[in-house]
């Protein structure tokens, strides 16, 4: 079977591989980031960088798929439409109570920019490789975190598992010491919590969820009004402050 080949190098945290998305669970990759995700799509196209990946059946054998991959939206740039040395909101304080007062607002005032570069974020490909790295050329952090798209690259590519073998292979040569790769699969909606607020969706990363429920200014890429205007209760209602921080 020809699968592709993940490669790292450098130094990775939480690095959570590609290939696929199943059913409604996402693969993803890389670390926490700083910012979470916006609901109108910017002027900056979004350059998604292709990632071969390979479907195989018994009867059929292998066929390559041209599929895609995108950082995840909290990598992205956001801005107010008004100002963009201001940005929407921050990770563990919620939405910008000024721009986002309410849903329909906030669509409006926040911008989500593409990425033409992916490589300035840590992330390259060639063919059916992947290398991710910690740092960007420039030397700041990176820590990419990304998931694979569909060929239409407007969806995440989904992956049934049961009665399947999803199969990959993972270079940690260079993976130094004290540093963690790990690998995991996440609950996600297929086109990334899409909708007239969040237009951008999966093309532009959205709808990541973690059991980790910190607070973000963003659930599925439309603002949590629960985390701006009442982030005292996080620790009181385990369910609502789950929402809050869940989905980005």
């Amino acid at each position: 079977m020809h699968t592709p080949s993940i490669r790292m190098r450098k130094v990775l945290t939480s690095f959570t591989s590609l290939l696929a998305m199943m059913a409604v669970y996402a693969f993803l990759a890389a670390a926490l980031l700083g910012l979470a995700a916006a609901q109108t799509p910017g002027t900056t196209p979004e350059v998604h960088p292709k990632l071969t990946t390979w479907k195989c059946t018994k009867a059929g054998g292998c066929k390559s798929q041209n599929t895609a991959l995108v950082l995840d939206s909290a990598t992205h740039w956001i801005h107010q439409a008004n100002d963009t040395s201001k940005g929407c909101g921050n990770w563990g304080s919620g939405a910008d109570p000024i721009a986002c007062p309410d849903e329909a607002t906030c669509a409006k005032n926040c911008i989500l920019e593409g990425i033409e570069n992916y490589t300035d974020y840590g992330v390259s490909t060639s063919g059916g490789n992947l290398v991710m790295e910690m740092y960007n050329p420039k030397g700041s952090v990176a820590s990419p975190r990304i998931y694979l798209l569909a060929e239409d690259e407007n969806k995440y590519e989904m992956l049934q598992l049961t009665g399947n073998e999803l199969t990959f292979d993972v270079d940690v040569s260079k993976l130094p010491c004290g540093m963690n790769g790990a690998l995991y699969l996440s609950e996600m909606e297929a086109d990334g919590g899409r909708s007239a607020l969040n237009p951008g969706g999966a093309s532009r990363g959205t709808g990541y969820c973690d059991a980790q429920c910190f607070v973000t200014p963003w659930v599925n890429g439309v603002v949590s009004i629960y985390s701006t205007l009442l982030p005292m209760l996080n620790s009181l209602f385990t369910g609502q402050r789950c929402r809050s921080g869940c989905l980005l």
